[in-house]
């Protein structure tokens, strides 16, 4: 099976599409070779919705098995697309792209070290999860710096010792650094995965997909 696809020829698949386990939030016009791709390799249902009237869904939306953060200016019309599937709050304010500032599963979540207290309580109320701020690589943006599902956590190709011991104070799963797209330590840009499988954008090397493959235990499908 291909494990790499583009998002109309763009390679940076996770700023358009967010997985969340058995679902894949796709804008309405995702071409239907990389909808075919997310249905082939990660078994998904295709939910299809814009969010504050952009594509780039993945940027704008996070979440885990129990709730969806999405972006506050969200249009109700978007979010009840969202609520026949997870509860969802809407992050507001100027720091409201949730899929670049939040790195969450179902165990922990990871924020922009600048996010306001009185947000990250919120997170942590909808999401389930305890919430720590951190970089990855020096990276604010740690939805974009990092991916994390229910099997591992893959982070910056830069991330240091002290940040990866942040997160190993909160989860017990596999963690490991890598890059996407020849050498992108924005993971996060380029990486969907779920517990069926992975895909990663078209330009990722066959070594950073050995990679991927063994953070998230995949490597007997590679």
């Amino acid at each position: 099976m291909d494990r790499t696809t583009a998002f109309g020829g763009d390679p940076h698949i996770g700023i358009f599409c967010r997985v969340l386990e058995e679902i894949a939030i796709v804008p309405p016009d995702a071409p239907d070779e990389f909808c075919h791709a997310l249905e082939s390799a990660l078994d998904v249902e295709l939910v299809r919705t814009t969010i504050q009237g952009s594509g780039i869904v993945g940027s704008l939306v996070a979440g885990n098995s129990r709730a969806v953060v999405v972006s506050g200016l969200a249009s109700p019309e978007e979010v009840r697309v969202l609520e026949d599937y997870r509860e969802v709050y809407r992050l507001e304010g100027e720091m409201n792209a949730a899929g670049n500032v939040i790195l969450v599963n179902d165990r922990f979540a990871a924020v922009h070290p600048e996010m306001d207290p009185g947000t990250i309580e919120e997170i942590e109320s909808h999401l389930g999860v305890e919430v720590t701020k951190l970089t990855l690589g020096g990276v604010k943006t740690v939805g974009m710096a990092g991916h994390a599902t229910n099997r591992g956590v893959l982070v910056h190709a830069r991330a240091t010792p002290k940040e990866i011991g942040r997160l190993e104070s909160l989860t017990d799963l596999p963690i490991g650094t890598g890059s996407v797209n020849m050498g992108s330590g924005l993971v996060g840009t380029g990486l969907l995965v779920n517990a069926h499988g992975y895909l990663a954008g078209a330009d990722t090397s066959g070594f950073e997909l050995g990679r991927i493959a063994d953070v998230f235990g995949f490597i007997e499908g590679l």
